[in-house]
């Protein structure tokens, strides 16, 4: 019985010792060394969902980052507190291209060979009321170092805003005018003259009053009489451009701007030609503003004799200096108010007193 029992004893280690060697001698798995994991557990490490999330710009695109959704995603794609675009190009960016094809285009009705032209001209999508102008508004900044945007107030008038329109014949290129409303209606021709050359002609209030001093709604009927006003004495399309009187801003008024989609005009220099009365004065300041500031929109007045002289040589000036003169037009026209439309249409037809021709009325009697 004993020997019976020591028998099966070393028959078990014997098959336990031949199982062991089996399993110790068999080959590992192609690819994976002994101890370790499988392939599938050691993956590339994948990138965490907040590094995704804090790049701001991603030119390379890493081909195992992990799936994302479509609000993260969006999100890392689009600028942070970037406005909407105001501005569409009618021409390519100067660093886009060598010759502005706005000049080109220009350039053969141009009979100056020595005109400061165009550089080019940019459209304005006034949609909300846009501000431009650095001396109040900020967010537009849009010109070019040594791009100038001209700018004229207070017309039109006679002589005056006929010489400014001249000197810019003369060098083929643009401005914008903010006309107030009664003079529109005492020069329409003039106006006309304006709006035949290509000019922008933004408005400028009825009288010019400083609306910051007035209740709200008489500053509407302002803003919206002068409106009329200029779009009656051109006879057709004028700009929603708009520039307050003496640069005074009322909160109200400029929401009100802004729901009625037209941008408001500050200045980057302000000539302050009002205060001067000889036209090299008128020069010196501009040009002086511009060497400091390098580029901007320049208020003057075509309503100032001093202006009125010196912008011809003003223009020389900035040829010589080697300054671009950019022209902003608006992508859709002003809406004008049927009400002050009529006020407008009222005011031009009042009653006169006699219907004879003027001929009857006054007579030549000496020479």
């Amino acid at each position: 019985m004993r020997l019976a029992i020591a028998a099966c004893a070393i028959a078990l280690a014997v098959f336990a010792g031949i199982f062991g060697y089996l399993i110790v001698s068999k080959p590992p798995l192609p690819g994976v060394e002994p101890g370790s994991a499988p392939a599938a557990v050691a993956a590339e490490p994948r990138l965490a969902p907040q590094t995704v999330r804090t790049v701001e710009s991603a030119p390379v695109v890493n081909p195992v980052a992990p799936e994302t959704s479509p609000t993260i995603a969006q999100r890392n794609a689009a600028p942070v507190e970037q406005p909407p675009a105001v501005f569409a190009q009618s021409a390519p960016q100067p660093k886009a291209a060598n010759t502005p094809p706005a000049k080109a285009a220009a350039a053969p009705s141009c009979a100056n060979p020595n005109a400061l032209g165009l550089a080019r001209t940019v459209e304005i999508d006034t949609t909300g009321g846009p501000g431009f102008g650095f001396e109040h508004f900020r967010q537009h900044d849009f010109l070019e170092p040594g791009e100038v945007v001209l700018t004229f107030d207070d017309g039109p008038w006679p002589q005056r805003t006929v010489a400014v329109l001249n000197a810019l014949a003369s060098h083929c290129t643009r401005a914008i005018f903010f006309p107030i409303g009664k003079h529109a209606t005492y020069e329409p021709g003039i106006l006309k003259q304006v709006a035949a050359a290509g000019h922008s002609i933004g408005s400028h209030t009825w009288s010019h009053q400083n609306l910051a001093a007035k209740p709200i709604q008489e500053g509407k009927n302002e803003i919206e009489k002068g409106i009329s006003a200029v779009a009656w004495a051109v006879g057709g399309p004028t700009a929603p451009f708009f520039r307050f009187p003496a640069l005074k801003h009322p909160p109200e008024l400029v929401s009100y701007l802004g729901e009625r989609n037209i941008a408001i005009f500050s200045t980057d220099m302000d000539s302050f030609d009002f205060k001067m009365r000889k036209p090299e004065q008128v020069r010196n300041a501009v040009m002086a503003k511009l060497k400091k500031f390098g580029k901007g929109i320049v208020l003057m007045h075509d309503f100032q004799q001093a202006t009125a002289a010196a912008t011809a040589d003003l223009l020389n000036d900035l040829k010589a200096g080697g300054y671009k003169i950019v022209h902003m037009r608006a992508r859709s026209p002003v809406t004008t108010i049927a009400a002050y439309d009529e006020e407008i249409r009222k005011d031009s037809k009042l009653p006169t007193v006699s219907t004879r021709p003027t001929s009857s009325v006054v007579r030549t009697i000496n020479e």
